[in-house]
């Protein structure tokens, strides 16, 4: 085959790749095929993974900002709602950004549940001051969350700290 129509097939195919117009093997197979099994490696990958520590990274540093934002500054309820709704948000829409493109991101799944579970116990102490039965039930409802998403989304270390959190709330109720 002439050296023209092939770069022009394998640019083809390097779009339907980008474009996933069809799946990631068979353009691999059909690259590998027409460039005879000497096709450059991608860069992209690279920049990907740089991508992904830092967002990672990005995602660890929310949890101490949390807590600071939470036990040390007096900022009003609303304020710090605001925060955790913001710092939620971030987890979820970076979460479901990345499980569109086949990459799960533990980290921000774990840190947007961690913090959920910081303000919620937050919130349900400054409104209900003194009283364990509100906090108990938040307690479960945030671990019946992480089993429901981890169920969903097929995360096991979701739904076994869920499991392991009710059972530990119902065994400090009961002790």
């Amino acid at each position: 085959m002439q050296h023209k129509r092939k770069s022009i097939i394998i640019n083809e195919i390097n779009y339907w790749k980008k474009n996933r117009l069809l799946p990631e093997q068979y353009c691999d197979y059909l690259l590998a095929f027409y460039t005879e099994g000497n096709q450059p490696k991608e860069d992209r990958k690279d920049v990907n993974g740089k991508f992904l520590k830092s967002a990672n990274l990005l995602f660890l540093l929310l949890i101490p900002m949390s807590v600071f934002l939470l036990y040390f500054t007096e900022l009003s309820i609303i304020l710090q709602t605001a925060f955790a709704i913001l710092f939620i948000f971030l987890g979820a829409a970076l979460f479901f950004y990345f499980s569109r493109k086949e990459i799960i991101l533990h980290i921000p799944i774990i840190t947007s549940a961690l913090i959920l579970l910081f303000y919620s116990v937050d919130l349900t102490a400054a409104f209900f001051p003194n009283q364990s039965l509100p906090l108990y039930i938040n307690l479960i409802c945030n671990c019946l969350i992480w089993i429901l998403i981890g169920w969903k989304w097929r995360l096991v270390y979701l739904s076994i700290s869920g499991g392991l959190g009710i059972v530990t709330v119902l065994v400090s109720i009961f002790i």
